[in-house]
């Protein structure tokens, strides 16, 4: 017996799924929890050992601003006016992503 939906079906190619790509700011973060086991971390850090695709201060800056707004990262103070240092804030999550930790906007 076929149902109406197999027939309304018939022809039509299976729904594809857009596999999006990771963000720079999950790979950091993916990388920070699988490899990265000191409790904090700077920007030439990122550099020298991250994932290879943000080696690039700038790039490897911006992951991390948007791994602190959504609260992975702490800024601390350093004692160069041209250093990053980030607190690596641990939870545990298996397979973290970015928007995990969401801040609550407001009501």
């Amino acid at each position: 017996m076929v149902t109406i939906f197999e027939k309304l079906d018939r022809g039509r190619s299976p729904p594809t799924r857009e596999v999006q790509k990771p963000t720079s700011a999950q790979k950091l973060l993916d990388w920070l929890q699988k490899h990265w086991t000191e409790s904090t971390i700077s920007a030439r850090d990122i550099c020298a050992y991250g994932p290879k695709s943000i080696r690039d201060k700038k790039t490897a800056v911006i992951a991390a601003e948007v791994l602190v707004e959504f609260g992975w990262l702490i800024p601390l103070k350093t004692h160069r006016y041209d250093r990053r240092e980030w607190q690596i804030v641990r939870k545990p999550i298996i397979q973290p992503t970015v928007a995990a930790i969401a801040p609550d906007l407001g009501p």
